[in-house]
């Protein structure tokens, strides 16, 4: 048994998106598979998330956008996180987000982005994996 702690993730809805069904079926995979969830709630601003994510000591940041503004909330997210001295959490997430989009928030430094019908297990296996690689590179637990 390991003595790392679990992950911790802040499962987060950014924005005047009112659609959390997905966040929360997500929210509660991640719990299923062993990891520490925090759910925000809806109509979060970056700001907000970001300090959640601090007081919370998470691991990452899964936002959840389908509202169009990924291209703007993720690049706040990522830069508030970024001043705040925590860019080594991940930032993750999905949503409704063009190929094209996600390709260019990936190139700022955004995670995989998981879109609509994307199976469970795929989502927590990344977590899990790119969580182990940052901590590995020298993130403390």
């Amino acid at each position: 048994m390991s003595d790392e702690r679990p992950i911790r993730v802040l499962v987060a809805k950014a924005g005047l998106d009112g659609h959390d069904r997905g966040a929360k079926v997500v929210a509660a995979a991640l719990r299923d598979a062993g990891c520490e969830v925090v759910y925000t709630g809806l109509r979060q601003t970056p700001e907000q998330i970001v300090e959640a994510a601090l007081q919370e000591d998470v691991d990452a940041v899964g936002l959840s956008l389908h509202s169009g503004a990924h291209m703007t909330l993720f690049p706040r997210v990522l830069e508030l996180l970024k001043a705040a001295g925590a860019g080594d959490i991940l930032l993750t997430g999905g949503g409704i987000i063009p190929a094209d989009d996600a390709a260019r928030l990936a190139e700022m430094g955004v995670g995989r982005l998981f879109g609509p019908g994307t199976p469970l297990a795929e989502l927590v296996t990344y977590v899990r994996d790119e969580v182990a690689r940052r901590r590995a590179a020298g993130r403390t637990t």
